[in-house]
This record gives C-alpha cells, sequence and structure tokens, in this order.
C-alpha cells in the first residue's frame, strides 16, 4: 500500500511539473540584472558560486524560484530571515525577475563538498524514497541530477552546500520555513529521519 501511495505521489508531482511548465511568466533581464546583484556577491559570489556552506549556491537557479524567494523574504512570514529582509526589501519586482534570470543564466562551478560516508543512503532516498516509510523519490520534484523544474518553480539543487541545504531541510521539518507550496516539503521532512535528512544533504551537494 505504501508502495502505491509513493508512487502516487511521484506521479502527481511530475505531472504537476509539466503543467506549470506551460505557465507563462515575465521573464527578467539578466543583464540588468547583474548589476542589481552585485550586493548580493558578498553572500553568494559575484556569479552566484557561493564560497561560504552556510550562504546558498544561486548559479543556475530557476528565475521562477528566486523571484518567489525573493517575495517570502520581503513578506517576512513564512520565509524569514532578517539579513535577507534588509536586502531585498527595496526591491520592485522588476527587479526581482532581473536578478532571477541573472542568476539563472550563471553556470553553476561545481559540485560541493560531500561526506563520502552517507552518500549510499542519501543516494538511496534522492532516488528512490523510503518505501516502508512513505518517503517519496526527491528527484520526483528536483530531477536525477538535482537541476530541478525551472518552469514549475521546483529548485535546483545538485551541488549545493550540504550545510546550507541541511539547514533549509530542517527549517521545513520543524516549521520555521513553511513557503513550500501545499506542504509538500514539511509533509515529506516530517516523516524523514535525522539519518535520512542528513545524507540527503550530503548527496545533494555531491550533484553536478
Amino acid at each position: 500500500m505504501k508502495k502505491i501511495i509513493v508512487s502516487g505521489i511521484i506521479l502527481f508531482l511530475s505531472l504537476a511539473g509539466v503543467a506549470l511548465a506551460g505557465a507563462a511568466h515575465a521573464a527578467g533581464d539578466a543583464a540588468a540584472g547583474k548589476d542589481k546583484a552585485a550586493a548580493c556577491g558578498g553572500c553568494h559570489g559575484m556569479d552566484g558560486n557561493s564560497l561560504v556552506p552556510t550562504f546558498p549556491k544561486l548559479a543556475g537557479q530557476g528565475e521562477k524560484y528566486t523571484v518567489k524567494q525573493i517575495a517570502d523574504f520581503k513578506a517576512n512570514t513564512s520565509r524569514q530571515d532578517s539579513m535577507m529582509l534588509g536586502m531585498v526589501a527595496a526591491l520592485s519586482d522588476e527587479d526581482a525577475a532581473d536578478i532571477g534570470a541573472y542568476y539563472a543564466s550563471q553556470k553553476l562551478a561545481s559540485a560541493a563538498t560531500a561526506d563520502e560516508g552517507k552518500l549510499v543512503l542519501g543516494r538511496e532516498i534522492y532516488k528512490g524514497g523510503n518505501l516502508q516509510t512513505g518517503v517519496p523519490a526527491c528527484q520526483g520534484c528536483h530531477g536525477p541530477t538535482g537541476a530541478g523544474m525551472a518552469a514549475a518553480g521546483y529548485p535546483q539543487l545538485g551541488g549545493q552546500h550540504a550545510t546550507y541545504t541541511l539547514k533549509q531541510l530542517n527549517a521545513f521539518k520543524d516549521g520555521s520555513r513553511s513557503n513550500d507550496k501545499d506542504k509538500l516539503m514539511r509533509d515529506v521532512l516530517a516523516i524523514m529521519t535525522t539519518e535520512e535528512i542528513e545524507a540527503v544533504a550530503q548527496y545533494i551537494a555531491s550533484l553536478h
């Protein structure tokens, strides 16, 4: 029964991604976004390839996802961060789109450092989920290489710093971050163990 449920979740998410992929949204100007993103470079790297494990890599991230995160940081409700609130407070919707377009146009430099000892379990969960507990495969939304579904707003994860990814997964699990559509991430993380979460974060870092 659990196997059927997990398969159904994966199919639903895949179909949702296809449906959303056709949804039109205003595209930003990457050239304009380069100048507007200059202030972001101190933490995220000038081309979006952060060298600091606590700050996420943004290079190659889908524009739609970045725009949503900027809006959520500005709203300061479902995703709260005092530093980011200060950085995005004055940004217009056009600014957000341009910055999103700029980072989407950049190339992810390389995979991040990963704990080799946790990659086997991490790959197992990412690729196939946990049929015994009902955890769906991460690749259902984020793709086999972690590239995400840009048009659907599902983020690129591959090559992300494990420290940052782990922090976000735990935030979804404890509810301190709640800007996931229809509680998808919170529902999944609620049934994942600490060991599984840590292993998935490490495996994601190894993808590129």
